[in-house]
């Protein structure tokens, strides 16, 4: 079942028309008329200004349609994707629920491809680090995951900088970030370390401090998976008034 569907049985149950429901949730007519005939995809999940204004209008349990819209997706995904089962699936649970908002759709795109892949990992790595927690997280206990869970309040990624920070729940911030470093000489961004094949020795920066690695992979693994990742296009939705 898609927000389509859903949306033309309510308007069918309530014996209301789509001008009626485009009025209700501020946006065009014409809009709407696409969603329903599937010329244009439905909001995505997280736009809850047009989701609710919807649920109220077809007299639908809050959130309906924002659920309804996120299974679908996760369901497309997985018929262009293929589904991948989770090495670590509680792991993987925790690591999901705890992104924030804003980036978890590209996210979920990503680290669902692979049973275990470069940014899981990564992102696994640096939990584990700032909860001062020992050992891997492909051999997390049970009373590790509830600590991961109690201190983290949430991370978020950014895949134009590489850069992951994670807010505890405690209020304080730690942000890690991903440069390079050619002969000694000044620091470059890591995008002109991904277009220049020749550089491959970049540090990784925690706070004040700094990780030197031998040898970088894990970034231009990850780019390559969002280059082939195919996420449906963000909601640009018209709005009136």
């Amino acid at each position: 079942m898609d927000v389509a569907l859903v949306i033309r049985q309510r308007l069918d149950e309530l014996d209301l028309d789509q001008r009626d429901l485009a009025r209700a949730a501020h946006v065009t007519e014409s809009y709407v008329s696409q969603i329903l005939t599937r010329k244009k995809p439905p909001p995505a999940p997280d736009r809850t200004d047009i989701y609710d204004r919807m649920d109220r209008f077809l007299k639908l349990p809050h959130g309906e349609l924002a659920r309804v819209a996120e299974a679908h997706l996760k369901e497309e995904r997985k018929r262009q994707l293929g589904e991948v089962a989770p090495l670590v699936p509680e792991l993987r649970e925790l690591i999901l629920r705890k992104c924030a908002p804003s980036g978890l759709e590209p996210v979920r795109a990503i680290i669902e491809r692979q049973s275990f892949g470069e940014l899981e990992r990564l992102v696994s790595q640096r939990l584990l680090h700032v909860t001062h927690l020992d050992g891997d997280a492909l051999h997390m206990t049970p009373k590790q995951r509830a600590r991961l869970d109690a201190v983290i309040a949430s991370w978020e990624w950014d895949p134009a900088t590489f850069a992951l920070t994670v807010a505890l729940a405690t209020g304080e911030r730690k942000r890690f970030e991903y440069s390079e470093r050619l002969n000694g000489g000044q620091e470059k961004g890591l995008v002109e370390f991904l277009r220049d094949p020749s550089l491959r020795r970049p540090s990784t920066t925690i706070g004040s401090s700094r990780i030197s690695a031998t040898r970088c992979t894990f970034a231009g693994k990850v780019l390559q998976l969002i280059q082939e990742t195919q996420l449906p296009a963000q909601d640009l939705s018209p709005r009136l008034g």
